[in-house]
């Protein structure tokens, strides 16, 4: 290790490692087969543990869903669920009355605050072709006093989210954080602690060409946290230390770091944060300080269920010739560009 490369981990096959103010992230990367014209795949079942099916079988998997893959309606409390769709489609229903189907680059970020319940379903609308769905959700926490926040539900359109194509092969994304040319996404909801920059939260994808050389500048803040997950690829020289795809990277954020492709081209995620410092408590889709509210969570929920389910379905899907939109909980909706 160096004063800038902090420790090197491999990847698991589940959540992802992170530090404080993440909680984790997931990376799905499933390669659909055709749909058969409801959305559902164009293929057998047989033989996966349809409901939780986790195992990657030809490729994809089926997850809570057992007609279309995803994930049925579940509830959240005391985080927010940030949720970066890079191919495929996502149809989102809650309990805020709050509607949408998004994806190709488009993000997602949902404050569920005090509560909320909501389904994500992976609709495949292809029925000629296969239907290749990748997202990253990351999960971040909320400090104490925004716990209990009020459910908030954002959509950031891929024609907002900035980029940068340098001359060299790299291409930056940000969804969080300002770029290096400073280029700012949407503003977050406004009870995340990526709302105050001086939390200096951060969300990009880094992708360095075959023998791409960049570096990235240092962090003014001496206790921000910056991981970097290298998820797709071939190796990458971390300030000349050789790191194989499939590993994260704790760095030091107060230095600068010199990345360099080899002969493939690679792809990274960076997260990164000031921490927020305070007990996490977390119990299935529950985070809180501390065990006595998670038990009031779980309690809350049993008797209100978050304001209820207003769907007829625990999985709901929108129409298969539905593009693009988001419908907001008062009623407005708004579709990209």
């Amino acid at each position: 290790m160096s004063e800038t490369v902090l420790a090197v981990a491999p990847l698991p096959e589940g959540p992802w490692p992170t530090l404080d103010p993440f909680l984790f992230c997931v990376h799905h990367d499933d390669d659909y087969p055709a749909g058969d014209g409801q959305m559902r795949p164009k293929a057998s079942l047989e033989g996966r543990a349809i409901g939780h099916d986790f195992g990657g079988k030809d490729g994809w998997s089926m997850y809570h869903g057992d007609t279309v893959p995803g994930f049925p309606q579940h509830p959240h409390r005391g985080f927010e669920t940030v949720t970066v769709a890079r191919r495929g489609y996502i149809d989102h229903s809650d309990s805020l009355g709050a509607a949408a189907r998004f994806g190709e680059g488009d993000l997602q970020w949902m404050t569920a605050g005090k509560g909320v319940v909501h389904s994500e379903m992976f609709p495949l609308l292809r029925e000629d072709a296969r239907n290749p769905t990748e997202l990253f959700q990351i999960w971040l926490n909320l400090p104490a006093a925004s716990k209990m926040a009020q459910p908030h539900f954002s959509m950031f359109w891929k024609s907002k989210i900035p980029s940068v194509s340098l001359p060299n092969g790299v291409k930056l994304v940000s969804y969080a954080g300002a770029l290096p040319d400073g280029q700012f996404p949407p503003a977050p909801p406004p009870s995340s602690w990526a709302a105050n920059p001086s939390h200096d939260v951060a969300i990009w994808t880094i992708k360095l060409g075959p023998g791409s050389t960049w570096t990235l500048p240092a962090n003014d803040s001496s206790d921000v946290g910056r991981c970097l997950y290298l998820f797709a690829g071939g190796p990458v020289s971390f300030d000349g230390q050789q790191v194989d795809v499939r590993h994260v990277v704790q760095v030091n954020a107060g230095h600068n770091l010199t990345l360099k492709s080899g002969e493939t081209s690679s792809e990274l995620l960076m997260l990164q944060g000031r921490p927020i410092g305070e007990p996490v408590a977390q119990h299935g889709p529950f985070v809180m300080n501390n065990r006595d509210e998670l038990a009031a969570a779980f309690a809350d929920y049993r008797q209100t269920s978050f304001g209820g389910w207003p769907w007829s379905q625990q999985d709901p899907v929108h129409p298969n010739d539905e593009g693009r939109f988001a419908r907001f909980p008062d009623g407005r909706v708004e579709k990209p560009e």
